[in-house]
């Protein structure tokens, strides 16, 4: 770190990394100082310091932080290259690596060099959803019953789905949950804490892709809390960015029910009255889920300036996946599926 500033390069330069890249540039603490990419052209599209290869990279600009903006394919390699070059913090977007395994050995590699690994989830820093946390939290609905979402961005028709913009996601034979729902599986926790059981029936409509797209996941939380995930990705909701929040949903109490719309506004109806009282007005962000990857990204720079906690640890983060691979498990038995006790004891 020089003048104050704490020094940023970060690997990858696809569709995604538009917002990276802008959201650091807007982060007064920090200096970008290198983008990597194998594709070179695009690594030079960021005005940037290029670079091919990553080694390279972190050999000529030793950064603070490194934000790695990769498919899970990339994901381990990067990680092991970030900890022989002694990162010290290193952000890796989801879905974290291809299996829980890889993902364990990666944590704890990170842990044994003395480096924190943050997984870029996202969706738990949408402005909506810290607000409906402050609302639960301070017993606006009264006792929480149930929560359910409803993911309807509507991309998913026809043979050409996704490729305008994310063309892998056709070849992933997991699609919805593990590209799409650990958003939910990790807000679901954030809000309610870790799920003891899970129940999922998942199918495939469009034949264009290889994994599923639509189904219905039920998580059972402490307290009684139950929440479900209604994902389908054929079907949209009424919302001028079918990307600020990809769908709408009700979080339910003994005392009322906080309702998020697509347009990102969160509204409390008490038990019993018909009108709404609006509790945070519709988003204006033009970007993605409400500006909340500059959240996340700004909330890891604040960590490493002053000592914060940081949310979505590496080996935290491994309770999601460990969720994600019960949902798979369950579809395909059609039972419900305990979680293990350390999944349950909560976030």
């Amino acid at each position: 770190m020089s003048d104050g500033a704490l020094r940023v390069a970060c690997v990858g330069a696809g569709y995604f990394s538009q917002f990276h890249y802008d959201a650091w540039a807007r982060i007064a603490q920090v200096t970008c100082v290198g983008a990597a990419d194998r594709n070179i052209e695009l690594a030079q599209a960021t005005g940037l310091p290029a670079f091919e290869d990553v080694h390279a990279m972190l050999t000529q600009v030793v950064p603070d932080i490194l934000d790695i903006i990769l498919p899970p394919e990339g994901h381990r390699d990067t990680i092991r290259a970030a900890v022989a070059a002694g990162v010290k913090t290193i952000i890796c977007q989801k879905p974290f690596c291809l299996d829980i395994d890889t993902a364990t050995a990666l944590a704890d590699l990170a842990e044994t060099a003395g480096a924190t690994l943050i997984i870029h989830e996202n969706f738990r820093f949408m402005p909506w959803y810290r607000c409906i946390k402050s609302q639960l939290d301070a017993g606006r609905i009264g006792t929480p019953l149930q929560a359910c979402f409803r993911v309807r961005p509507g991309d998913g028709q026809g043979p050409n789905a996704y490729l305008d913009r994310q063309p892998y996601f056709q070849q992933m034979p997991r699609f919805l949950i593990h590209e799409t729902g650990v958003h939910w599986v990790d807000t679901f926790r954030f809000l309610f804490g870790n799920p003891s059981a899970v129940y999922a029936d998942l199918r495939q409509i469009n034949p264009a892709i290889a994994g599923e797209d639509a189904g219905f996941v039920i998580f059972d939380h402490p307290h009684g809390v139950r929440t479900v995930l209604d994902g389908n990705r054929h079907c949209d909701h009424p919302a001028d960015n079918h990307r600020r929040t990809m769908g709408e949903a009700l979080f339910e109490g003994s005392k009322g029910v906080l309702t998020l719309t697509g347009d990102g506004a969160v509204q409390f109806r008490a038990q019993g009255d018909q009108a709404h009282v609006m509790v945070s007005p519709p988003d204006t962000w033009g970007g993605f889920g409400g500006d909340c990857v500059y959240h996340l990204q700004n909330h890891v720079v604040q960590a490493v300036l002053h000592g914060h906690a940081v949310e979505n640890q590496a080996h935290d983060y491994l309770t999601v996946i460990r969720i994600k691979d019960a949902i798979y498990r369950s579809a395909a038995s059609g039972q419900k599926i305990s979680l293990a006790a350390r999944v349950a004891e909560g976030p």
